[in-house]
């Protein structure tokens, strides 16, 4: 197991190095940026030899981190300096571009991981263990702001009115991104991303090991290593908060499962508050939109291995009823997703939730208990 996660961390700041030196070369390195050739690094130095929350602001990770991050590209990666920049601005100077989206200017997958063991996270929660004890991860897509010619803006606009770019990713409960399909257009469904996905061998879509699953919404089919809620039935956190507790075996299981699924909403949320420039996408060719997105990630998961104390997982930590706005609703499903005929992964959530009558489980996700504020440090919301 570690062997197979130092070969991801490996891979992942090879995709950072190649994204950081494309950027240089493409659109800095041609063209002087400054009147004078120390100004950026005296610029730079006097941000790492002062307030460690300016080089966080500057930057969007703390001093050692950024340190760091630079210290392994160019030790492992290749990456270097150039006459006029060394490595450090050049570094600098992307992450000031992703966080503010600002500035200069500046496929589709995430190496992958695969957890065969129970994720800390639900082995030390009473309230998924040992319900959800074989879910690995939850799947979800988001919405990135996208910059398209007039002419060609047509299928980028979806049910948010603008053109956006349509991302589908997967997480653990560490809120880390394993996998991401990128540069679909904002009118595209859920449902055809993740077929896509799944049968296009190229995508290196990390199927989930014999008895292992995701967690999905009901936006998604539910196949085998896919397990979604009870349909017609109540299923997001807000709908719970609002209302009576859960009544009935199928909405206690669609209660724990919303709260556990909502991992990912929370890692799309420390993911694009983080990095303005997601939010206020510059009109860089769609590729480059694209690879933004992939870069991002990979910059997210390297600052949640390393930080110690990052404020933004920190603060979305301590926000309980977090939710992504852009998230499906419960009635946004297609004719695909709606076909339920009985298979593998309907026995299975008919067991998960079955386990939950036979335990103290009914009480433990009252709606008195899920006001309480969840005493252990992960991942995982508090209920509403």
């Amino acid at each position: 197991m570690a062997d197979t996660d130092e070969e991801i961390e490996l891979q992942s700041a090879s995709i950072a190095t190649y994204f950081v030196q494309h950027y240089y070369t493409t659109y800095i390195d041609k063209t002087p940026c400054m009147n004078s050739s120390q100004t950026g690094h005296m610029w730079l130095m006097e941000i790492l030899k002062g307030n460690e929350s300016r080089c966080y602001s500057m930057f969007r990770m703390e001093k050692d981190v950024f340190i760091k991050l630079c210290d392994e590209l160019e030790a492992n990666y290749g990456f270097k300096g150039s006459k006029r920049m060394c490595a450090l601005e050049i570094l600098g100077m992307f992450l000031f571009t992703l966080g503010h989206g600002a500035g200069n200017r500046l496929t589709r997958a995430i190496p992958t991981l695969r957890r065969d063991n129970v994720p800390e996270e639900i082995l030390k929660d009473y309230r998924y263990m040992p319900h959800f004890k074989n879910c690995i991860g939850a799947i979800d897509g988001v919405h990135v702001n996208a910059v398209i010619p007039p002419e060609d803006q047509v299928p980028f606009v979806g049910r948010k009115g603008i053109p956006t770019q349509n991302v589908m990713a997967i997480c653990n409960f560490d809120m880390q991104f394993i996998y991401a399909y990128a540069g679909w257009e904002g009118s595209a469904h859920d449902t055809r991303i993740f077929y896509t996905a799944l049968r296009d061998s190229t995508s290196n879509f990390p199927k989930p090991p014999q008895g292992k699953y995701y967690l999905v919404d009901v936006g998604y089919p539910q196949i085998t290593g896919i397990l979604g809620p009870y349909k017609g039935q109540r299923y997001h956190l807000p709908q719970f908060q609002r209302g009576s507790k859960p009544t009935g075996y199928k909405e206690v299981f669609n209660q724990a499962h919303s709260s556990l699924r909502s991992v990912i909403e929370r890692t799309f949320g420390v993911w694009k508050k983080r990095w303005k420039i997601l939010r206020d996408m510059p009109s860089y060719p769609y590729q480059k939109q694209v690879k933004i997105v992939i870069a991002s990630m990979t910059l997210h998961n390297y600052i949640r291995r390393h930080a110690k104390h990052d404020r933004h997982f920190e603060k979305i930590r301590d926000t309980p009823y977090y939710c992504v706005e852009d998230q499906t609703n419960i009635e946004d499903e297609d004719e695909t997703a709606r076909a339920s005929n009985l298979n593998e992964m309907d026995n299975t959530r008919d067991l998960i939730a079955a386990t939950f009558s036979h335990s103290t489980a009914t009480a433990a996700f009252s709606h008195s208990t899920a006001t309480a504020a969840f005493s252990h440090s992960t991942a995982v919301p508090n209920w509403p």
